[in-house]
Parts: structure tokens; sequence; C-alpha cells
């Protein structure tokens, strides 16, 4: 018999009084493949057996006849979906993260975390940031992946992602500036449409609807972190936050991205905003697709907008 229902969060999950998780989306996957597809082949590494989480790796058909010494840039992908849902096995992901390594003739990596509910933040960011130790573990060649050991450039390092995964792009990159004792160097990363968020608007063209704010922070209070103490103005998510100094960020230059009918459009000008005029060296580039929503690009990629995303993105890892 069937429990009974303690609490929903549509569109993410239904929690069950017997502790019991149902994700309402992003549960359907796709199997890696070395049969090239699009020109890609695939294959996934666990990177921490402890946890039992993996990465998939994404690489050019055409690169494994590569001669020895040609390297390629590396991507580090993470994911979105609320803290929540979706997985780098995703089709969404799989099949977008598949066209970005044909497009950009790079090595991607994308990056399974621990969601919530079951595990709360900051898991999320313990593990992207374990994933990204991992993968330069084989920046001397020795690592455990051939795929990385042979094809990564690690002078050409880029970490991307979009709404939760742009946001935890972005406290990644501040800790690679933190710790000066490793050699972990990004070119650049792109904050794709991130879940940034506070108790109040960051402007007056920020959403200012009450019951908006109010689902917004139900669902990082109740489900995503609920052991914080200021709710939705912890820093994790309330990135622009006034105590918050981006100066340290650890890459040369960031590709901010936005759509105006996105509810995070204008904490993420905000973010651009505040990176231009803090002390970080580094340099900005804002993409804003106006008639738009929030991931347009997962959830229509080919529509011409979509297309149009791909190639600025495409060019900011190869510029």
């Amino acid at each position: 018999m069937e429990s009974e229902i303690a609490s929903e969060f549509p569109p993410f999950c239904r929690i069950y009084k017997d502790g019991r998780v149902e994700r309402l989306m992003g549960t359907e996957t796709i199997p890696a493949s070395l049969d090239p597809t699009h020109d890609v082949v695939s294959k996934d590494f666990i990177y921490s057996p402890d946890l039992n989480l993996s990465v998939r790796l994404f690489l050019p058909h055409k690169s494994t006849k590569l001669t020895a010494g040609e390297k390629l840039p590396l991507l580090i992908y993470i994911h979105g979906g609320a803290w929540i849902i979706e997985s780098p096995f995703s089709p969404i992901y799989h099949n977008y993260l598949t066209e970005v390594t044909k497009s950009a003739n790079c090595l991607a990596v994308s990056v399974q975390y621990r969601r919530a509910p079951e595990d709360p933040v900051p898991a999320s960011y313990e593990d992207a940031w374990s994933a990204i130790q991992w993968i330069f573990s084989h920046s001397n060649g020795s690592g455990p992946v051939d795929w990385i050991n042979n094809h990564a450039d690690f002078d050409k390092v880029f970490l991307a992602g979009d709404s939760a995964g742009g946001n935890i792009s972005h406290h990644m990159a501040m800790k690679a500036g933190e710790e000066k004792n490793l050699d972990l160097k990004l070119k650049g990363i792109g904050v794709v449409h991130p879940a940034f968020w506070g108790t109040d608007p960051v402007d007056e063209y920020d959403v200012q609807d009450k019951e908006t704010r109010i689902g917004i922070a139900d669902v990082w209070e109740k489900i995503v972190s609920p052991n914080s103490v200021n709710g939705t103005d912890d820093p994790l998510f309330n990135v622009n936050g006034s105590g918050s100094d981006f100066s340290g960020l650890g890459c040369e230059k960031v590709l901010v991205a936005v759509a105006g009918k996105d509810v995070f459009v204008r904490q993420g000008l905000a973010y651009a905003a505040k990176l231009e005029k803090c002390e970080w060296k580094g340099t900005v580039e804002v993409v804003e697709e106006e008639d738009e929503g929030h991931v347009f690009h997962l959830e229509k990629p080919n529509s011409d907008k979509a297309l149009r995303f791909l190639k600025k993105f495409v060019e900011f890892i190869i510029d």
C-alpha cells in the first residue's frame, strides 16, 4: 500500500511520510556509448567509489586517433535541476554535451553529484569539488582514466553549468581561487541562467511577486538546504549579497548567460555587473536572450536562438 504524502514540491518532487522521495521529472536516463553518435563517443567512470558517483566523458570520435601530444580543451560541466532532479545521464544533458563536444572539438566531463532532499546542500558542492580535484589528478598524465590523460589540455580548462549548476560553477571557481596550494587552473567559467536568489529583490526590476518569491524560498529552505541559517540569504544561494566579494574568482574570463523571461534574469545581470566592478582582473561577457525562459536552449535545442547560444558557448571554449 502506497504511503501517505508528507509534502509536494511540483514540478520537482513528492516526499512520502515513510521518507521515500518520488521525483516528478528528470528521471529518464540514456546510456553512454562507444558507438559514435554525431561523431562523439561517451563513457562513464566512477570518481567517488565511497558515494558511487560518476562522471560521463564525451570525446570526439576522431580524437581516438589523435597522435601523441595532441590535446583538446577540457570542459567540466555541472548539470542543473534545482539541486533536486536531472543527472549527467539525463537525455537533455547527454544530448547537449554531445553537441558541445562535437562543435567545440573538446573533451567534456559531466559531473554527477548527490541531490536533495536525500542529500541536502552542501553535499552537491562537496561532490563537485571532489570531482574537479579528481579530474585535475590527471594533469600529470598519470590519472586513472586514459581519455583524460591522453586528450585533456590542462591549460584550457573550462567549467560551466546551468541553473543550479551555474550556481555551483561560480562557487567552484571561487574555491579554485582560494586554494592557492593546488595546481588547479581554470581558463574560464560559463554561468548559464544561474540560480542566484535572496530574500529581497536585487533591484526594482527583479521579481516582486510575493507568491513567486515564497515558492522559490520554500524549495530552497524546505528541500534543498533546510539547514541554512539564513534561508535564502545563505551565501551559497544569495551570491550577490552585500557581503560577497568576487575579487578572488579563480579564472580568467566569465560568460554569463541570461534569459529575459527567467525569474533569475536580474540576479544574473547583477552578478555580471558586480564582477565588472570588483577587483577581479578577468573579463566578463554577457549573453541575453530577451524573449526566452529558463534553460530554453536545453528545452528547445534545435531552435534558432538555442543554436545561436550554442555557437556563442562554443566560441567561449575555443576562442
